[in-house]
């Protein structure tokens, strides 16, 4: 009889199969869904493809083809479409994530950069198959940070559980770490004894009235490199003056991070091989405490960088030993900085102990009367000293327009006249006066009516850090001038380059491309103003989820988001609120002239995921 099946046997294996294969799905409908509770699952619901969750962004395989569903990049789609019911969570380890600036991503795709000119701190974003399509989880005790002005001088630490800087810079007063909160003294490399000191010694330096750095308002917009926490910058704000406070994600933990948690101006950048993402001549004032910046590298390359953003007549004050101290290498470097800055025209405003200050000509003539030959030379004619997103620096000087050479100076008016005044660059793009009159009209009118339909939701100091995504000339940020806020106006990298109308009316503000994620870190934004972005992106066929996750990433919980575009992209956005976890606040149609356009305003709830709960407990 062997080898003959047997009918009770058959039935046994039989019945054996179908329970194991019930105790599996019952595991898989168990864990699938205790996954997606905590918010640990890579799945997307609904009949769509796959987008992994980092397994090959940590170094996982990737069977993937590295295209994106096609409906991920539908604005407006039918009601009928399956509707996505939840973003899965990253995991707590990318609570502090930057997509562009991972240095993960540089070394799982072998990127071969040259350390000595910093290329690993600047930009690589992944590409669409490394991109982590999951919600941002805060870190574990995370509170909703302390208001502006007391966020100058203390954070929670739970938001920001980094004391590496406390310890390291312990004799220079940077930050202190005291029970649950980081206190910031206001102290830096080159001003142990407070930031209002330093920055009253340099009005000195440069006989201002009243040891006040605006200078009577002519002093306005300042670049702060190598910025550390940021004091310098916040210290600069009571006396009308804005900085951009400037520093790469390196060995100094966090340090741009403590700045927007305090709500100070900061971005995310280095000075590299790539321009910065400001238009020339936007600041009046350079400022390097200590930087450790080797100016002299590549034919002075980024001192020229600098002088490309300075305005004519524009300062740049240098605290480092160079400037004072007497052993032999750091008088090399002074004799050589000195020769170089020279040929460049600037000459020594003032030089004073620890610190010196150079100014740059307010003209051609220095320029002109150099000798043929002269070292760095002028930059080309077809140069265009504006375009600067992922344009490489050039090793040479940017002269003046024959405007502004004629003029000798920028023409602008003294803060706070300039933010209303027409800007001289106006005419750089055929705008006339009356169009700039009624745009800052318009945007008053706008803003006026946001903060109505958003008055039940706020009070005087629930926002501080604001970003406008689509600044045009900035009146979005014009009209919040009574408003405790500072706006981070941001310009599209492949539109009519307004950024430099932008800084001539004393604002700040960055280039950047919406396919791709902002220079920052997560939850560092208490007010985004989506003013057609998601039009402009849908046009580039880029997704709209993704840019949903990117302002996730950045605003912080209890946060709004103030979307103003057509009906069909508010109808694309309001399917992903519970995914999101946001909650609309207010619909209102357009009452200007721009009738077809929806104003829709949604807040960000604050969630956590169960283990960073368990963590706080």
């Amino acid at each position: 009889m062997r080898g003959r099946s047997d009918g009770s046997q058959k039935r046994r294996l039989i019945t054996s199969v179908c329970v194991v294969a019930i105790f599996l799905v019952f595991l898989y409908a168990y864990y699938g869904s205790l996954f997606g509770s905590q918010g640990r699952g890579a799945l997307e619901y609904g009949s769509r493809s796959l987008r992994k969750l980092g397994s090959s962004y940590l170094g996982g395989d990737d069977d993937g083809d590295g295209k994106q569903d096609e409906s991920s990049l539908k604005f407006g789609d039918d009601e009928n479409d399956v509707t996505l019911k939840s973003f899965p969570v990253c995991d707590d380890r990318h609570s502090e994530l930057i997509p562009c600036l991972d240095r993960h991503l540089i070394y799982q795709m072998r990127l071969k950069l040259d350390l000595s000119l910093m290329e690993h701190y600047e930009r690589h974003c992944p590409p669409p198959e490394r991109r982590y399509n999951c919600l941002i989880p805060p870190p574990p005790g995370y509170q909703v940070p302390i208001k502006w002005p007391k966020s100058r001088d203390e954070v929670w630490k739970a938001n920001i559980p980094h004391t590496h800087l406390a310890h390291e810079k312990s004799d220079q007063n940077w930050m202190v770490v005291k029970g649950d909160k980081i206190n910031f003294p206001g102290g830096g490399t080159h001003f142990h004894y407070g930031a209002d000191k330093y920055i009253a010694a340099m009005a000195n330096m440069l006989n201002f009235s009243n040891n006040n750095l605006n200078n009577g308002g002519r002093l306005r917009t300042v670049l702060d490199v190598g910025c550390g926490v940021a004091s310098f910058g916040g210290y600069l704000l009571s006396s009308n003056v804005i900085a951009m406070s400037l520093a790469p994600n390196d060995v100094h933990q966090n340090q741009i991070q403590f700045a927007l948690e305090r709500g100070i101006p900061a971005y995310l950048g280095v000075l590299g091989t790539k321009r910065l993402p400001y238009p020339s001549r936007s600041y009046e004032l350079a400022h390097c405490s200590r930087c450790r910046i080797d100016w002299l590298q590549r034919d002075g390359i980024l001192l020229l960088e600098l002088d490309r953003l300075l305005r004519p007549g524009g300062y740049f004050a240098y605290s480092s030993p160079e400037a004072y101290a007497q052993d032999e290498e750091d008088l090399r470097i002074w004799r050589e900085m000195s020769a170089l800055v020279e040929r460049m025209c600037w000459r020594i405003a003032s030089k004073r102990n620890q610190t010196v200050i150079w100014q740059k000509p307010l003209n051609n003539d220095c320029y002109m009367a150099r000798e043929p030959g002269t070292q760095p030379p002028l930059c080309r004619s077809d140069d265009d000293p504006d375009a600067v997103w992922g344009v490489n620096m050039e090793a040479c000087i940017t002269p003046y327009s024959e405007h502004d050479h004629r003029v000798k100076g920028s023409g602008l008016a003294p803060w706070p006249a300039r933010l209303t005044s027409p800007p001289p660059r106006l005419t750089d793009f055929g705008y006339s006066t009356d169009m700039f009159t009624k745009d800052t009209e318009m945007w008053q009118r706008r803003v006026e009516n946001y903060w109505s339909l958003l008055s039940s939701k706020i009070s005087s100091d629930t926002v501080r850090n604001v970003m406008d995504m689509k600044a045009n000339m900035g009146s979005f940020a014009a009209a919040l001038r009574t408003k405790d806020v500072w706006v981070m106006n941001v310009v599209p990298e492949d539109g009519p380059n307004t950024l430099k109308l932008i800084y001539d009316r004393g604002l700040i503000g960055s280039i950047h491309s919406w396919c791709e994620a902002y220079s920052t870190y997560p939850r560092t934004y208490d007010l985004l103003h989506a003013w057609t972005v998601f039009s402009d992106i849908e046009k580039k066929g880029c997704s709209g989820e993704d840019l949903l996750l990117e302002m996730d990433r950045i605003l912080r919980p209890t946060g709004f988001i103030i979307i103003r575009d057509k009906q069909s992209i508010v109808d694309f956005i309001k399917k992903y609120l519970t995914a999101l976890h946001w909650e609309a606040v207010a619909t209102s149609d357009s009452s200007d002239e721009e009738g077809e356009e929806v104003v829709f305003i949604v807040q960000k709830k604050i969630w956590r995921t169960s283990e960073s709960f368990r963590d706080s407990e």
